[in-house]
């Protein structure tokens, strides 16, 4: 009894031919690695590092936001505008509706 796995890589003719066509184009370039083979060059560490920074200076601003409102609300001075939390609050609204349309 004969059994044909299709799921095994290289199983049937094209899979078989497209192995050695890779062979060939490998032996192609002598021994220069393939990382040099290919051309292209992604650099992200430069980018990164912003967004890291980014990030890092937001996490640290919104923390002492957040102690500054904690020691106004403890000492019992923190005075919330209901007005420009609702005016904040319907803008938000009205802007995520307009990003969904």
């Amino acid at each position: 009894m004969r059994v044909n796995d299709r799921n095994t890589i290289g199983s049937g003719p094209v899979e078989t031919g497209r192995t050695q066509e890779t062979q060939k184009t490998d032996h192609s370039h002598g021994s220069r690695p393939a990382a040099d083979a290919s051309g292209d060059r992604v650099e992200l560490s430069s980018t990164l590092g912003r967004i890291a920074h980014a990030i890092s200076s937001f996490n640290a601003q919104r923390s002492n936001k957040i102690q500054s409102l904690t020691a106004e609300y403890q000492a019992g001075r923190y005075r919330p505008d209901s007005s420009a939390t609702s005016r904040a609050m319907i803008s938000d609204s009205l802007g995520a509706e307009r990003a969904g349309a």
